[in-house]
């Protein structure tokens, strides 16, 4: 049977687009180097896309997968790239085809028996699997005060498998020998109303909304504000970006 599905991103599919970063080139180079083929890559989790669409620089073919239908009705359209609204353990693609498997900022929500399950059924001897997150968002040495302000005003409402993602995947489940990964950075341009529409995509602010009825960034947006300067202004939001692989087969 398939695995529950936690959907913590439909409700703002288009939102998740819009204000959610893109991932370095060096990332996806980097994964088609340790891959043993570059036929099919399977993207699960894809979200709105921001990973598949790279990931067809390198590939022959991109299978992306997400379980919300309204994430794959927001993701950004390839030649090259399949959308498929799926669960992480019920992948449509054949035994043993995949020379890559990628989940980027989503290893955490899943089943990781049934999944990875799936991924030793998919991926061809050798192939690569690899999942990738990332945290600790930094603007400048003016916002990020507020920042840490906020990111401990909304802690509690994080689920438990944060946890994971804080840790930069490390102390996640990950059965597979090895493959050693570099560490990246993740960076956008982004107006204040931009990132406080990323913040507003958190799984967190969402779960305070549905307790408390009102937007936990309401008491922070002049502070925001004040720290930022002209709100037009673009300025640089950059993350750490972990990525752990291994060898499947």
């Amino acid at each position: 049977m398939s695995a529950a599905f936690k959907d913590h991103f439909s409700g703002h599919a288009a939102d998740y687009r819009a204000f959610r970063p893109t991932y370095p080139p060096e990332l996806f180079a980097f994964l088609a180097s340790v891959a043993p083929g570059h036929d099919l890559a399977w993207d699960c989790g894809t979200g709105s896309g921001q990973a598949a669409v790279p990931l067809a620089d390198y590939f022959t073919r991109v299978c992306a997968t997400d379980a919300s239908a309204e994430q794959i009705a927001n993701a950004g359209p390839h030649p090259k790239v399949e959308y498929v609204v799926a669960t992480a353990d019920r992948c449509p693609l054949p035994d043993h085809c995949a020379d890559l498997v990628l989940v980027a900022q989503a290893l955490h929500w899943f089943d990781h028996d049934c999944f990875y399950a799936e991924v030793r059924r998919v991926c061809r001897p050798g192939g690569i699997i690899a999942a990738s997150c990332y945290n600790t968002p930094s603007v400048n040495d003016a916002v990020d005060p507020v920042l840490r302000r906020w990111e401990d005003f909304i802690g509690p409402y994080w689920t438990p498998e944060r946890a994971w993602v804080d840790a930069g995947y490390t102390t996640i489940p990950f059965p597979f020998p090895s493959v050693p990964a570099p560490r990246f950075e993740v960076s956008l341009e982004t107006t204040l109303e931009q990132f406080l529409g990323y913040l507003g995509t958190w799984s967190a602010t969402k779960q305070y909304r549905k307790k408390h009825g009102t937007d936990p960034l309401e008491p922070f947006a002049g502070d925001f504000a004040a720290a930022w300067g002209p709100a037009s202004t673009p300025r640089t939001l950059r993350w750490e970006l972990a990525v752990r692989a291994g060898q499947v087969g």
